[in-house]
Parts: C-alpha cells; sequence; structure tokens
C-alpha cells in the first residue's frame, strides 16, 4: 500500500469521524437542553420556594446547613430538588412518623384503625413521601442533563481535536511522494 492512499483513508476516515462526533455532540446538547427545560418547567408550576433567611422553619441543625444557600429562592432546578427532598421533607417525615417509615406506620394504623392520629400520620406520610419520590425523580432528570451536557462539551472538543488531525492528515498526503510505498 502507498503511503499517500493510506494517509488518504486515514484523514477521509478522520472527516467521519469528526462529524460523527458534531453530531453526537449536538444530540447530547439537545437532551441536555430538554432535561433542563422540562425539569424547570415542571418544578416551576409546583411554585415551590424556600423558606427565607432567619425563618424557623431553617432553625433545625439537619436542615439549615443544606437550606441556607437556596433561602427564598424558588426551587427551580434538580440540585434544589434533591435538598429539598432530602433535607426538609425527608427530615419533617422523620419528625411526623417518629423515626419509622410510611410502610410501619400503616402497617400499625392497619392493626389499630380506630386510632386517627396514626391514619393522620398515615396519609401525610404517604403525601410526603410521594412529593419527595417526584422531586427526587427530577432530580435524577436533571443529573441525566448535567451528564448529557458534559458529555457534548466532550464530544466537541474531541471533534476539534479530530478535526485538527484530519486537515493536517491531508497536509502530510499533498507532501507525500506518491511512489513511496509502506
Amino acid at each position: 500500500m502507498r503511503r499517500r492512499t493510506l494517509d488518504l483513508l486515514l484523514s477521509w476516515l478522520g472527516v467521519l469521524l469528526t462529524v460523527g462526533l458534531l453530531v453526537a455532540g449536538s444530540l447530547l446538547t439537545w437532551g441536555y437542553q430538554f432535561a433542563n427545560s422540562s425539569v424547570h418547567s415542571q418544578l416551576a408550576a409546583q411554585s415551590i420556594y424556600f423558606p427565607a433567611k432567619g425563618s424557623p422553619s431553617l432553625a433545625s441543625p439537619k436542615i439549615r446547613p443544606y437550606l441556607d444557600p437556596y433561602a427564598g429562592q424558588q426551587l427551580l432546578t434538580g440540585r434544589q430538588a434533591e435538598v429539598w427532598a432530602d433535607h426538609y421533607i425527608a427530615v419533617h417525615l422523620t419528625e411526623i412518623g417518629g423515626g419509622k417509615t410510611y410502610a410501619q406506620v400503616s402497617a400499625a394504623s392497619m392493626a389499630d384503625p380506630t386510632n386517627t392520629k396514626l391514619s393522620s400520620e398515615v396519609q401525610t406520610l404517604f403525601r410526603g413521601e410521594t412529593l419527595r419520590g417526584l422531586l427526587l425523580n427530577a432530580y435524577a432528570f436533571w443529573t441525566f442533563g448535567q451528564i448529557a451536557m458534559w458529555s457534548a462539551v466532550g464530544a466537541f472538543v474531541a471533534a476539534a481535536l479530530m478535526l485538527l488531525l484530519t486537515v493536517l492528515g491531508f497536509l502530510h498526503y499533498r507532501r507525500e511522494d506518491p511512489r513511496e510505498v509502506i
């Protein structure tokens, strides 16, 4: 095989790889934007706001360090949804159930159906765990969007590098002696 033929083949392979990486980067960027806008619009519709700084809701040391950075803000991102779910709702649910899970409190309520306080706790825990789960799903979807964004950056950087190598390959092709055999 001649050296120029190899250079030409590798250079055209570089063109194909560059195009493939640009397409991948574009699709990953679209995925990132879709995930972010979906999470943002779904969370914005819920109109959840973090308590203001100094609020009694932030008094607990189990809550304050996590929620203080977002004090007074509307919950709009996956990271905020995770903080709200794991460090606000979860803390309150633990207090309501006395450390017991929804399943444990529900089982106790079924064993004592006349206990209205227990029945009320079951409903509150069910609603709280449901909201917590929905917020954690928003966080997971948002996280996939973040992964897509960084993957897109990687794809575009790799495409730029491949483009540079491809241009160098074509330049090398033009300088090679057509008769040289490898």
